[in-house]
Order: C-alpha cells, then sequence, then structure tokens
C-alpha cells in the first residue's frame, strides 16, 4: 500500500515538502516516524522523538496510536499556538 507523508513549516525546510512511502496495513503513525527515524538523517534530526511534534492524519489532528490505511495523508508539524 502507499501513503503520502508531508511536512509542514521547519519539517519542510528539513525534509521537503512530501514523500510517498510503501507501507504496511495495520501499523499506527507512532510506528511511521519510528521508522522515518530509522532512515538516519536528516529524519533522524528533523522527527526526533525529543521534538515536539504533531501530526495529522487524512487532515485531522491524531495520535500516534491511530492506524493508517491504504492511500492516506499523514502531516507531521511543529505544535502552533494562537488566537
Amino acid at each position: 500500500m502507499s501513503i503520502t507523508v508531508r511536512y509542514f513549516a521547519a519539517l519542510r525546510e528539513a525534509l521537503g515538502s512530501s514523500e510517498t512511502l510503501d507501507w504496511q496495513p495495520g501499523l499506527t503513525l507512532g510506528a511511521l516516524r519510528d521508522q522515518l527515524l530509522a532512515r538516519g538523517e536528516p529524519h533522524a534530526s528533523a522527527l526526533s522523538r525529543e521534538r515536539a511534534l504533531r501530526c495529522a492524519l487524512n487532515q485531522q489532528l491524531s495520535h500516534e496510536q491511530a492506524e493508517v490505511a491504504d492511500g492516506a495523508e499523514v502531516a507531521f508539524f511543529p505544535p502552533v499556538t494562537g488566537g
């Protein structure tokens, strides 16, 4: 199966705007982040577990336990504040 991963803000500067990945059904957003981290640099720095990051699944804020289905769009971005 194939998914699209999009990056925003500083992540976009480090990793580009998006990439398409082959993915196994039933895996989670957390597992995706771990697999991206395992790629080494620049993913390891940009997606480090020490960095506070938010994730979205199909344009909805989500938690790392959410399952990623075929054709999904995943986004990683830093937390934002504002009013």
